[in-house]
């Protein structure tokens, strides 16, 4: 099972989204998401974190919050378990990201974009600030076929 980050950085009600559209065979082309990657060996995921927003964004995270872990399983895909965290405290000018744009988007518009569905289901539980998580996503190709939250089927 692979180990990632993925972190929502928040600033004046926007949202940093990548839209991935330059990394070649990415199971995320075309999507939207927030940053973060791979935990490398050696790595906890806060490591991992720290790291990948600074490659990713230029930014270097002052505080953040781990929000949940949600564990992907997927009949395509290799399954993966990620550490979900938000970052408001932050600092640094951006770059350019080598793997997409990255966008400020309106929290209200983010749901709006080219998710996957089952980024639609935690970033609604972020935004309703929904205390600490455990979310089990489960696809059929790029089709959304079971949600469990808490171990309770959503």
């Amino acid at each position: 099972m692979k180990l990632t980050t993925l972190c929502y950085i928040i600033k004046d009600g926007k949202w940093l989204m990548l839209h991935r559209t330059k990394k070649e065979n990415d199971c995320n082309a075309d999507k939207w998401i927030g940053v973060g990657g791979k935990l490398e060996k050696g790595e906890s995921p806060e490591n991992c974190l720290y790291r990948e927003v600074s490659e990713e964004t230029n930014l270097k995270i002052k505080k953040h919050r781990f929000r949940g872990v949600v564990t992907f399983i997927s009949d395509t895909w290799d399954d993966e378990m990620m550490f979900l965290y938000t970052v408001e405290d932050f600092e640094g000018e951006m770059k350019v990201c080598d793997e997409g744009e990255l966008s400020w988007i309106d929290e209200n518009v983010v749901p709006t974009l080219n998710l996957w569905e089952g980024d639609r289901v935690f970033i609604d539980l972020l935004c309703k600030n929904h205390p600490f998580f455990s979310l089990k996503l489960s696809y059929k190709g790029d089709d959304l076929v079971s949600a469990e939250l808490d171990g309770k089927v959503l």
